[in-house]
């Protein structure tokens, strides 16, 4: 039987995977318990690093770089003395510092999805309802410019083009090793509403039909026959990770910010909204049969 780690060890691989998102989620974390387990007040740590409680609350949540001397001075503090130990931790620091891919995209990516994607590249599961358009995961390129038509109508046609390549390169994540499990619940209005017109909507389906094929996405359609059902508030997304110490995260977009909710009540919450999606939806085996149909009478 392995014994449990001490308080003063880390519980982080230094081999932990995913972006520059997740590792500074995992790093605030493992901090965050050192310096519980040692009773220190986060107003007592920002003074050994020479900054607020507040600065060690967004570090432990993740939501700024660390500087490495701040590293050390917290993990002297919190009494790892270990030289193996404080080397892992720095080593995660750096990488936590490094900038995603989608930093190129810096021009056109506002600050509050810029975490999302974060969190999405390391997901291994990434479950959504849509009401109005199909998921930007799933989206064909023609179908990805008229969404973004609709946002920026206004811009000038380069910025266009630079937001739907952007989410182009998003997609590649299905393709890579450790793909996530891609679950999506969509309205019925999603499928029929052309946005782009007839011919992008027929191209947009048929790619849905395709996707619906690979071993990791699921597609499910909720009929207009159902009337009402339980996610009335609106789409949402959650993401679920491989890695223990990194908590289900729902995410819910509005017109010019976010909101992220990992509590444990909100996210069981919309769980159980989202398991009941899927009694309510058509069964996955239908959705060929389904998209097919609709595709028909475009």
């Amino acid at each position: 039987m392995v014994p449990p780690a001490p308080p003063t060890a880390l519980r982080i691989s230094a081999k932990a995977g995913g972006g520059p998102t997740v590792l500074r989620i995992l790093l605030g974390a493992q901090l965050r318990r050192l310096r519980e387990a040692k009773g220190i007040s986060r107003e007592d740590a920002g003074y050994a690093i020479r900054a607020s409680d507040s600065k060690i609350s967004r570090l432990e949540l993740g939501r700024v770089s660390f500087r490495e001397r701040d590293v050390e001075d917290l993990l002297t503090l919190y009494g790892v003395q270990d030289t193996a130990e404080r080397a892992k931790a720095l080593g995660l620091a750096r990488r936590a510092s490094r900038n995603g891919w989608w930093h190129q995209y810096n021009d056109v990516l506002p600050k509050w999805f810029e975490n999302y994607i974060g969190l999405e590249e390391a997901a291994s599961r990434i479950r959504s309802y849509e009401v109005q358009f199909v998921p930007g995961l799933l989206q064909t390129e023609e179908y990805a410019r008229a969404v973004t038509l609709l946002g920026h109508f206004d811009a000038p046609r380069q910025e266009i083009e630079r937001r739907v390549e952007m989410r182009m390169k998003r997609q590649e994540l299905l393709d890579g090793d450790g793909a996530p499990h891609v679950w999506t619940v969509v309205d019925e209005a999603v499928m029929r509403r052309p946005l782009g017109g007839r011919e992008v909507m027929r191209a947009q389906l048929t790619r849905l039909i395709e996707l619906a094929e690979r071993p990791n996405v699921t597609v499910q359609v909720v009929p207009f026959a159902r009337g009402g059902h339980a996610a009335a508030g609106g789409p949402f997304s959650i993401l679920r990770f491989a890695e223990p110490d990194l908590p289900d995260v729902v995410y819910l977009e509005q017109l010019t910010s976010a909101l992220y909710l990992d509590k444990r009540d909100d996210v069981e919450r919309y769980l159980a909204v989202m398991d009941q999606l899927c009694v309510e939806a058509e069964p996955v085996s239908a959705t060929p049969a389904v998209l097919t149909a609709i595709l028909a009478e475009l």
